[in-house]
């Protein structure tokens, strides 16, 4: 399911090498192996067409195994290539990953790789691959979170001004969402435990991008949203509650904080429901999320930092309204979510 594809070459004697290669299978399924003798009768086309059906090579040298990488490398495939003697040295330089073993590994094939094994344990390989592939997930995560989040202040301040209305944030407002707001839950969001179905999801593409015009695409559909539910929530204070300019900016300034908080959740995976990812599975970010909005909280209701952000204090109905808004991105993303599974 992760797109990894282990091969065995060895020095070893040809029926000695399939019978290991079939116990750590697991499975009495025939195995086709070549020997070196075998190899020295194909070409290189020949050894290209034919690599992919192979599982075990024996009696190999190291002209041999040079030109197993290769013939991979020429099928388009992304090559590790792990050793250990100094014969394993030429075909380790020429993968794109070489993995020396730390251990028992020559000091030649440990220059010539790009990764060392300290313990020896090729597992260590498969655990390299899965934090790679975490690591890479939660900067996307992260990448999501804040250029959705920017998007949307961007967005609000736009069509505010393109529909004739006061401004819905001002420029304080705004820096304070992008040191606090958006700050802490960005970095939780980089300490993300890795998905559970992480090692089942394809391979990505070597020249695949960091965000793709589908994820940017998704990034300016949730700020449109963010933006959407501060504005609404601006206009509502505004002219549905009748208050004035203040007043209506401090709802909307709460309602686009709550909103990004909310939105960190989402981000979390952009497949599976928070219950399935799991609430508590993320400490750091509940933490980050409960301390911004704690100092939220400061902002709008401790006079002497109020000032400071020019907001003014808040009747309970405009807090049950920044609630209700500002849980909309969940509750709208999880329904987008439950739709793609299905």
């Amino acid at each position: 399911d992760a797109g990894i594809r282990t091969v065995m070459i060895t020095g070893d004697h040809q029926d000695t090498a399939v019978a290991i290669a079939e116990e750590l299978r697991g499975v009495k399924e025939p195995i086709r192996s070549l020997s070196g003798m075998e190899l020295d009768r194909l070409s290189d086309d020949e050894l290209v067409r034919t690599v992919d059906g192979v599982a075990v090579y024996a009696r190999v040298s190291a002209e041999h195994k040079l030109r197993i990488v290769k013939a991979w490398q020429a099928r388009g495939a992304i090559v590790a290539m792990t050793g250990d003697g100094v014969n394993d040295a030429p075909a380790v330089k020429v993968a794109d990953i070489g993995v020396a073993m730390g251990v028992t590994g020559t000091d030649v094939t440990k220059e010539a790789a790009d990764m060392v094994v300290t313990d020896d344990n090729f597992a260590s390989i498969a655990a390299a691959v899965e934090e790679g592939r975490g690591i890479f997930d939660n900067i996307r995560k992260t990448i999501y979170f804040l250029l959705s989040c920017n998007v949307s202040e961007v967005l609000v301040m736009l069509f505010a001004t393109l529909i004739g209305l006061p401004l819905p944030l001002l420029p304080i407002q705004i820096l304070w969402m992008n040191l606090v707001t958006d700050g802490f839950p960005a970095l939780a969001l980089a300490v993300d435990p890795k998905s559970p179905d992480l090692m089942k999801q394809p391979p990505r593409r070597p020249e695949a991008r960091l965000l793709d015009v589908g994820t940017l695409l998704a990034i300016g559909a949730q700020g449109v949203m963010l933006s959407a539910i501060a504005l609404g929530a601006f206009v509502y204070s505004l002219y549905g509650l009748h208050q004035d300019v203040e007043q209506a900016r401090a709802v909307a300034f709460t309602v686009m904080v709550i909103a990004q908080l909310v939105h960190a959740f989402n981000c979390r995976s952009e497949r599976w429901s928070l219950f399935q990812v799991g609430l508590w599975t993320n400490r750091p970010l509940l933490l980050a999320v409960s301390l911004s909005l704690g100092i939220q909280i400061v902002v709008l209701t401790v006079p002497a930092v109020a000032t400071i952000f020019k907001v003014v204090p808040l009747p309970i109905e405009d807090w049950a309204l920044m609630g209700v808004m500002g849980v909309l991105p969940f509750v709208i993303m999880e329904g987008i979510k439950w739709i793609r599974r299905r």
